[in-house]
C-alpha cells in the first residue's frame, strides 16, 4: 500500500504561483512512476504532469508546458508541482497519483495509476 497526501493548494491571483507537494508513505516509494492530475468543476479529471522513478524524465500536458514543473525527492518521499503564471482555467482540485508500472507507458492515462491522494484545491482568480 502507498498513502499519498497533497498540500499547498489555495487561492491565488492570475499570473501568480503556487507550489503543491505530495508526501508518500508505505511501500518502496522510489520505485513508483508519479503523476499529477486535476479535475475542474464540471469536467473530467485530466493529466497535468508526470515524472519517472529517478526523476530524469518529465512529461507535461500541453496546457501547462512551460508554466508548471514537476520534481521529486526520493530521500524525502515527496513529489512537487511548481505552478507559475497561473490562469483562471487552472482552477481545479489537484491530485497526486502513483502506480506500480515504473515505465512511462500511458503516463497520461489516469486508469494506469494505482494510488491517489485526496486532492487539494487550487483556485485562480482573474
Amino acid at each position: 500500500q502507498v498513502q499519498l497526501v497533497e498540500s499547498g493548494g489555495g487561492l491565488v491571483q492570475a499570473g501568480g504561483s503556487l507550489s503543491l507537494s505530495c508526501a508518500a508513505s508505505g511501500r518502496t516509494y522510489s520505485t513508483y512512476f508519479m503523476g499529477w492530475f486535476r479535475r475542474a468543476p464540471g469536467k473530467e479529471r485530466e493529466f497535468v504532469a508526470a515524472i519517472s522513478r529517478n526523476g530524469d524524465s518529465t512529461y507535461y500536458a500541453d496546457s501547462v508546458k512551460g508554466r508548471f514543473t514537476i520534481s521529486r525527492d526520493n530521500a524525502k518521499n515527496t513529489v512537487n508541482l511548481q505552478m507559475n503564471s497561473l490562469k483562471p482555467e487552472d482552477t481545479a482540485v489537484y491530485y497526486c497519483a502513483s502506480r506500480f508500472d515504473s515505465t512511462a507507458y500511458a503516463y497520461s492515462n489516469e486508469y494506469r495509476y494505482n494510488y491517489w491522494g485526496q486532492g487539494t484545491q487550487v483556485t485562480v482568480s482573474s
